[in-house]
């Protein structure tokens, strides 16, 4: 089996191992099959996508809609990197995941509107399929009940999608909690990546990012540790069983 490609971009070590762990982990994947670039180290060079089996981009700290000139250089880097692999991956129709941050990078890549509008905070939310989504091969793939807990945690999200691409779930905060466009690029609002010791570490690690007040992150922790959000897992395996090859 050809590895797939993880595009990361958290600067804290200890975040983005976790966060690779936890991809490979719900993915079912060895660390052989699964590469790690973290494009924040590092500008990306030349990528032969042919050799992946499909590329998957995790969270960021960046804002995609941030203005332009409050973006540091090597955020501008980095979104001029993930711009060029998404130009492959649409033109030769790779399988792409994106997860949080990918739904503004691949959203803001195919002509949405991604804005502050429908921010959520860090926490739980129930995520509904939409018709569409019922239907989906990948949703039908991770096993998705129509109705499912998920774990956010985000200052931005898509307002509107473009005609071409598809909403496969929303939540009463976020309409746009999962979309695609053609047959095998995803993005999701929610962490397909996050149990809850995995949202617990990056709620301490994270207490003074803008997510929520510092001062609340006894209370935050102590709310995410009753929750239980086992079903967006399966958006990982799903990935892997229908694009591996």
């Amino acid at each position: 089996m050809r590895p797939f490609l993880l595009l990361a971009t958290r600067f804290e070590d200890e975040a983005a191992d976790a966060e690779y762990e936890a991809f490979r982990r719900f993915a079912g994947l060895r660390e052989e099959q699964l590469v790690r670039v973290r494009l924040e180290a590092a500008p990306l060079g030349e990528v032969d996508l042919s050799e992946y089996s499909g590329v998957i981009v995790g969270g960021s700290p960046f804002t995609t809609s941030d203005p332009e000139e409050s973006k540091s250089d090597t955020q501008h880097r980095v979104e001029r990197d993930l711009k060029r692999v998404l130009d492959q991956v649409i033109e030769h129709d790779v399988p792409f995941l994106g997860a949080c941050y990918g739904v503004g990078t691949l959203g803001v890549h195919q002509g949405a509107i991604v804005d502050r509008t429908h921010g959520e905070p860090v926490g739980a939310v129930t995520v509904r399929l939409t018709e569409e989504g019922t239907r989906d091969p990948l949703v039908q793939a991770a096993g998705l009940p129509e109705e499912f807990t998920a774990f956010v945690g985000h200052k931005e999200g898509i307002r509107s999608l473009p005609e071409h691409a598809v909403c496969l779930a929303g939540s009463a905060t976020a309409p746009v909690q999962m979309f695609r466009v053609g047959t095998r690029q995803y993005a999701t609002q929610f962490h397909p990546e996050l149990d809850v010791p995995g949202l617990v570490q990056r709620i301490r690690i994270y207490k003074d990012a803008g997510y929520f007040s510092p001062d609340e992150m006894g209370t935050l922790i102590e709310q995410v540790s009753l929750v239980e959000a086992s079903a967006p897992a399966g958006v990982l395996r799903g990935f892997v069983e229908l694009f591996a090859r």
